[in-house]
């Protein structure tokens, strides 16, 4: 199976060519378009506690869509908002990845819930976070573009830029400085990472655009 990300880094898509006898796991609503030989078979994600869990803590979906085909053809997908999208291959190895962020991924995947902590809840981001594991590619999506970080020590991260990261990477949640200059500077609440590990981050916050949008409505 090909796969291509293209318009990277503002508006990126997947483009996959599908030949006959592959499948492709995508989250619901991702397929923009695709050729009448390819077949979609709607699932719960990871059964229906699984899938309901996932929507209700997780920030994702209840279901996922399969697509395959006998004689090939091409499909595209997207993510609901502008930004960049990244493709990792998994090799028996984990990643975790923030709520919303997951966009597809080969049937050797497998898609779990795991438990993030209430620290990472009063952080905005979410109780749940989902875990990929198993063997096979995974793309997964972000609001602007991503980049990545090799940790070893300690990272600050701004509340609401954090996409993926692996399970070595310990996080903890903190004042990004004293009282006075944590909130008076806009910056308040920062996620603490402890490596080594690598981590994935967005350039831009929905938190972020939700102030600017809110502070130009009057």
């Amino acid at each position: 199976m090909y796969a291509e990300i293209r318009d990277k880094p503002s508006f990126a898509n997947i483009h996959v060519k599908l030949q006959p006898g592959d499948q492709i796991i995508a989250e619901a609503d991702a397929m923009a378009c695709m050729s009448s030989s390819v077949d979609m078979d709607t699932q719960w994600s990871g059964g229906v506690v699984q899938g309901i869990l996932k929507r209700v803590f997780g920030g994702e979906s209840m279901f996922v869509n399969t697509f395959s085909t006998k004689t090939g053809g091409d499909l595209v997908l997207t993510q609901p908002f502008p930004g960049d999208m990244q493709c990792i291959e998994l090799n028996g190895n984990t990643m975790f990845l923030q709520p919303g962020a997951f966009v597809a991924c080969e049937p050797g995947v497998k898609l779990g819930l795991g438990w993030a902590g209430i620290k990472m809840f009063i952080a905005r981001e979410g109780l749940f976070r989902l875990k990929v594991s198993g063997t096979g590619r995974v793309w997964f999506g972000a609001y602007g573009g991503i980049f990545q970080k090799e940790i070893d020590g300690e990272f600050i991260v701004d509340s609401g830029h954090l996409v993926a990261y692996e399970p070595t990477i310990g996080i903890r949640i903190g004042l990004a400085g004293g009282i006075f200059s944590s909130f008076f500077s806009g910056e308040g609440l920062v996620t603490r990472i402890n490596g080594p590990g690598r981590i994935y981050m967005q350039s831009r916050s929905f938190d972020g655009l939700a102030a600017w949008t809110n502070a130009h409505l009057w």
